[in-house]
């Protein structure tokens, strides 16, 4: 119990890591609307934006009308008059227009060797409704990106904020330098990275890869093939199917209702897991914490288990080696490929 309860506290210390998303996501609710271009939708075959200083919106949608906003304001908090908008902005290069079948919407600096940082920079941000079936290439360096009902070949990168992913289908691929990452319904190929936030993934399917190195990963309803990693927080999954390999430097991993098989491994923590249909194998260690281990007793496991000391709920169809600080042999005849090793901690087998 008390076990529990240590891995439960470190659990929740560690998830308070994450990035508050959407505080962070994009700059267009603090500028002014100062421009928008229309496009003849069907001409949209690949969309590409570029800012320095601004955030990025892409929502894809049935629509016969492609539309781009631009937002401009202050690089510092505070909105500025259309008159020195105007001002500003005959320093900057900004450009959308179609070439060919790509929607290409631009701001930078004329001069690129000033500080974007200077008192007279502005953030200009891009809204953009597309269809849905479009290639995307985005880049902004100080803004988050927000992208929503979209399928195709999706990049995507900023340095500087969040990332707010919906509803994408086709090869999703991402980063941030500075933003947590926030994904509902994001299937096929998806793969996204972030240096400094957590990341909270929900009902997606497919090959996902997802790392971080400065927050918590959450995952809620997750299928398919996944692989998530971070150096700096802990790990909830809940209500998982498929295959998972899972690790993380920095906290305690918690897995409830899992369907399928498991690779989990931490330095910083403890290890509680729950399954409800256990595939062909689990794999769980830990450097530095306690292993729980919840699995139906009607089936049959090959358990290996070694930690200081080794509990079992239940031994009377077992056959093996038991000692105090490890388990060898079989469980109601064998079947799923039970290893679990804690360096200095207990195991508890239910």
């Amino acid at each position: 119990m008390k076990n529990l309860l240590l891995i439960s506290l470190l659990l929740i210390a560690s998830l308070f890591a994450f990035t508050d998303i959407d505080s962070n996501n994009n700059s267009v609710d603090n500028n002014k609307l100062y421009l928008t271009k229309t496009f003849k939708a069907s001409s949209v075959k690949n969309v590409d934006v570029n800012t320095s200083g601004g955030g990025i919106t892409v929502m894809g949608g049935a629509t016969s009308e492609a539309k781009v906003e631009v937002y401009v304001g202050g690089s510092k908090r505070g909105r500025l008059s259309d008159s020195e908008v105007k001002k500003r902005l005959k320093k900057y290069n900004l450009i959308i227009r179609m070439n060919g079948n790509t929607l290409i919407c631009k701001a930078e600096r004329k001069d690129k060797s000033r500080s974007k940082n200077s008192k007279n920079a502005l953030s200009i941000s891009f809204k953009v409704y597309v269809p849905t079936k479009v290639a995307t290439n985005l880049s902004t360096s100080s803004g988050g990106i927000k992208m929503a009902y979209l399928n195709g070949d999706l990049k995507f990168r900023t340095s500087g904020g969040g990332l707010d992913l919906e509803d994408l289908r086709g090869e999703v691929k991402g980063s941030t330098s500075g933003g947590g990452i926030k994904m509902v319904n994001c299937d096929d190929i998806v793969k996204v990275r972030t240096s400094g936030g957590g990341i909270n993934a929900r009902d997606c399917d497919g090959e996902i890869n997802l790392s971080t190195s400065g927050g918590g990963i959450k995952l809620t309803n997750l299928n398919g093939n996944v692989e998530a990693t971070t150096s700096g927080g802990g790990i909830s999954v809940e209500d998982f199917t498929g295959d998972l390999n899972t690790y993380t430097t920095g906290g305690s991993i918690r897995m409830s209702g899992m369907n399928g098989n498991v690779k989990a491994s931490t330095s910083g923590g403890g290890i509680s897991a729950s399954f409800e249909r256990p595939g062909k194998y689990i794999s769980l260690s830990t450097s530095a914490g306690s292993i729980d281990i919840d699995v139906p007793n009607s089936k049959g496991y090959d358990l290996d288990l070694s930690g200081n000391r080794v509990r079992m709920a239940s031994s009377s169809n077992f056959s093996g080696t038991k000692k105090s600080g490890r388990v060898q042999g079989r469980l109601n005849g064998g079947g799923t490929t039970i290893k679990a090793r804690t360096s200095s901690g207990s195991i508890s087998f239910n």
